[in-house]
């Protein structure tokens, strides 16, 4: 029994302390813990590295044309061809880890001191340089020669002859006519000087940059449809063409302020439906508008101008009495703010026949001849004519 016993206690002996296990064990994956620390922090540290600019002192650009069809794998090799990136492999795995959806074709300004961030975020929006935007303000009441050369300004491609012709090709014109509610075979009349007078909207518009003179205009016109579609019931009830009433309201435009005008009847009105009104009464009693801006329009020249040696040519354009001529003209003069295309479709109720502007451009309107030649005497006099 003895010698069993002392046998045992050797095998005993043999086992090892589970404290010890433990702590060598604990050790050890203490040791496995920090290595794995160590390597993910390095790892990160490298992957971090290799996702920041390749230059950041470097803020040149270059043109960096992404391709139809390329994934971010094809993107990222053609960038570290270009020494855009720093690591292609890390950034792939970047990515991998990151996925960016919606490359876009085109062309890119990428710096090297761009991120992988920042150049990812650029080829996944709409700001390549195809697609870059330009400002282009057009002011109502001017000209369409003067908005040919307003575009041609912004779109330096681009020049004011070719906008011109392009705004007398007929074959285009039809096509206009085909595409737009709003636009009719009136603006195939030869005898128009510029059949798009007046259909282009004035306002301030972010345009592509590399847009064609036919991409130009179809902003224009499609804004013109979205501010004319309010009023489709009034256009529709108002016994006008869309064509006559842009006409007049470029009249309107031209002769009137836009200040308040103080009715007979103690209301009051806008100016330009005061004008509006003048000429809705006018064309009721079948008396000419004898309206001067459509005499400037006729004869090509600006309001500055004198037009005495042209009042009796007779023109489309023309609607002074001496000319004998059109009531209204052919074709809008100017092209027609919104409120002065509302104030054509609403005009105030008037009596009035007459209207004259002072220095000021003050409206004053009156009911017959007589008092009209009263208005303008009382001006003179009063060094406002």
């Amino acid at each position: 029994m003895v010698s069993n016993m002392d046998g045992n206690n050797d095998f005993i002996k043999k086992i090892p302390d589970t404290k010890v296990v433990e702590k060598k064990a604990m050790k050890i994956v203490a040791a496995i813990f920090i290595v794995v620390i160590f390597v993910v922090v390095i790892g990160s540290l490298v992957l971090a590295n290799a996702l920041l600019p390749y230059n950041r002192e470097d803020t040149s650009t270059v043109d960096f044309k992404v391709e139809s069809g390329w994934g971010s794998s094809t993107v990222v090799d053609k960038l570290y061809e270009q020494h855009l990136i720093k690591n292609a492999k890390l950034v792939k795995l970047y990515l991998k880890i990151n996925p960016r959806d919606g490359i876009k074709e085109g062309t890119y300004p990428i710096s090297p001191s761009m991120s992988v961030d920042e150049i990812f975020d650029l080829i996944s929006s709409n700001k390549s340089k195809e697609n870059a935007t330009v400002s282009l303000k057009l002011i109502e009441g001017k000209r369409f020669v003067d908005y040919a050369d307003d575009i041609h300004k912004v779109f330096d491609n681009i020049s004011t002859e070719d906008i011109i012709n392009k705004g007398k090709d007929k074959e285009y014109l039809q096509k206009l006519v085909n595409k737009y509610w709003f636009i009719t075979d009136d603006i195939l009349n030869d005898k128009l000087y510029y059949p798009l007078e007046g259909y282009l909207f004035p306002d301030t518009y972010n345009i592509r940059k590399n847009a064609t003179i036919e991409e130009i205009f179809d902003v224009l016109l499609t804004e013109l449809g979205n501010k004319l579609a309010v009023y489709k019931d009034d256009i529709e009830t108002s016994g006008k063409s869309i064509h006559s009433l842009l006409t007049l309201a470029s009249m309107v435009e031209l002769e009137a302020g836009t200040g308040e005008f103080a009715l007979s009847d103690g209301n009051t009105a806008s100016e330009r439906e005061v004008v509006s009104s003048v000429f809705n009464n006018r064309l009721s009693k079948d008396i000419p508008l004898g309206s001067d801006v459509t005499t400037y329009y006729d004869a090509k020249r600006s309001l500055q101008e004198s037009i005495d040696d042209v009042l009796t040519i007779c023109h489309g354009y023309n609607t002074r009495e001496q000319a004998n001529c059109v009531k209204v003209p052919i074709g809008p003069i100017c092209s027609p703010s919104l409120s002065s295309i509302a104030a054509t479709l609403n005009p105030a109720t008037t009596e009035y026949y007459y209207f004259v502007a002072d220095k000021n451009g003050k409206l004053y309107a009156a009911k017959d001849y007589n008092g009209h030649v009263e208005i303008i005497n009382y001006l003179d006099q009063h060094d406002l004519w």
